[in-house]
């Protein structure tokens, strides 16, 4: 058992699916056990990472409503099972999707961000579209020591 001293806060400002998603200390403790499962189980997982290329006026924050939209697009994109939430709150917006299936394995990165990042713009002003990047990692299982 931790001492109170040694308990880290992982508070979440989940309230629903629709444009709410995990904070930064949350996302990134989801993300570890994620990583241990796919580990466990010799099965890679996806890391997507969602921000706006920046402009010199607008800085690097994103705007809360635009994240809000940004998020509720990406729960319409992803499964209930998949976690959503800030990577480096106000800047990037993270997702991890878990359980890939073994035939798309190679193609799933390349997928994944063709899919997403044509969804996502559907729903955005033409600037902010084209601002959009979106990156996918495969994190592979680390072999046991």
């Amino acid at each position: 058992m931790y001492g109170v001293a040694d308990r880290r806060s992982y508070g979440v400002s989940l309230e629903g699916r629709l444009g709410q998603a995990y904070n930064e200390d949350a996302f990134r403790y989801f993300l570890e056990i994620e990583r241990k499962r796919a580990a466990r189980a010799q099965r890679p997982v996806l890391l997507l990472l969602l921000d706006l290329r920046q402009q010199p006026v607008t800085g690097p924050r994103i705007d809360p409503l635009l994240a809000a939209r940004l998020f509720a697009g990406l729960w319409d994109c992803l499964r209930e099972t998949d976690v959503v939430g800030w990577y480096r709150e106000d800047r990037v917006v993270g997702a991890v999707l878990t359980q890939i299936d073994d035939g798309l394995r190679a193609e799933a990165p390349r997928v994944t961000r063709d899919r997403i990042t044509t969804a996502l713009s559907h729903g955005l002003s033409a600037d902010v579209a084209r601002r959009l990047r979106v990156r996918v990692y495969q994190l592979r299982a680390e072999p046991k020591r």
